[in-house]
């Protein structure tokens, strides 16, 4: 329990970091309807599945049409 203890200065923000990047990756993805590859069904599915910041990443990186 103590070692979780030490880590908690660094998880936290983390955590706080992962949330924010996928409730916005996710905003974005049901605000807009047109994708480089792919289509919403399928971004959601990679965003919410590889939430370990892979998923939102990829779709920035892959996905989202530049406007």
């Amino acid at each position: 329990m103590d070692n979780i203890m030490e880590f908690l200065p660094f998880l936290i923000p983390l955590a706080i970091a992962e949330l924010a990047l996928l409730g916005y990756t996710i905003f974005h993805i049901l605000t807009h309807k047109n994708y480089k590859r792919g289509n919403r069904t399928l971004w959601l599915v990679v965003v919410i599945i590889g939430i370990e910041f892979i998923g939102p990443i990829l779709y920035f990186l892959l996905g989202k049409e530049d406007e």
